[in-house]
């Protein structure tokens, strides 16, 4: 069981279990991710697709309403494009799930996130813009799908602009 000479475990190894402890504790704390369904397919279609529509129909198959009840919050004018600061909070009850589309990109979905019941329904995440475009929150409630919707100005492409 020892790398070395003598009855001491090496270094390696007591990282390797304490990393294999840590990560089986995960499974308990509240921000864990949740794991998938086995009927909860990857939207893979919906991530291929360049119309923001399109892809809205792939994921839900269905369209949303604007709604004030879903906060998006980004810049209005994102310096780099390859790191734009997205987040989204909502008010609504019984959330499942948040998306978020960026019209002008190669491919519309950029993110897109099922939430756990019980979990407080907020998202945060780095998109990647290729160039000034909405970008669209998108957050399915109690069957039910509401959006919000700002314009983000992009100086410097990051999708290979």
């Amino acid at each position: 069981m020892t790398a070395t000479t003598g009855s001491h475990p090496t270094r390696r190894l007591i990282l390797q279990g304490a990393a294999s402890v840590a990560l089986l504790g995960l499974g308990n704390l509240p921000f864990a991710p949740a794991r998938a369904a086995a009927n909860d397919k990857y939207p893979e279609e919906a991530f291929k697709l360049k119309n923001e529509a399109d892809a809205i129909k792939a994921l839900y198959g269905r369209t949303a309403e604007p709604s004030e009840k879903v906060k998006l919050d980004a810049p209005e004018i994102a310096e780099n494009g390859g790191v734009v600061p997205i987040s989204v909070t909502t008010t609504l009850d019984k959330v499942t799930s948040i998306s978020f589309l960026v019209a002008e990109n190669p491919n519309a979905l950029a993110a897109s996130y099922r939430i756990p019941d019980g979990t407080l329904p907020a998202i945060a995440n780095r998109l990647k813009m290729a160039k000034t475009s909405n970008v669209t929150a998108i957050v399915e409630a109690d069957g039910k799908l509401y959006s919000a919707t700002k314009e983000v100005k992009v100086t410097v492409g990051g999708c290979g602009g």
